[in-house]
């Protein structure tokens, strides 16, 4: 799959908020509590949603395609929901 957007990944002191099904989503994934709690502060400006997302809600989207260095590779489908 071709990347069409590549995003940068900032860091907030504070965290967004993130919906309950990206958070059962990601309830499987091996990753302990300090790594979770800085992702939870990483936030992406998402093209499709024309705002800012927490990298956690970026990283449940189909979308999402991998995250090399600091930049998301995304694919840049049409969102369905």
């Amino acid at each position: 799959m071709e990347a069409k957007y590549l995003l940068k990944v900032y860091e907030r002191e504070k965290a967004l908020r993130i919906p309950k099904e990206a958070k059962t989503e990601l309830k499987g994934l091996p990753v302990g509590r300090k790594l979770m709690a800085k992702m939870k502060r990483e936030v992406v400006y998402c093209p499709l949603r024309r705002k800012e997302v927490p990298f956690l809600v970026c990283f449940t989207c189909p979308n999402f395609i991998s995250r090399v260095r600091g930049e998301i590779r995304c694919a840049g489908l049409p969102l369905t929901s």
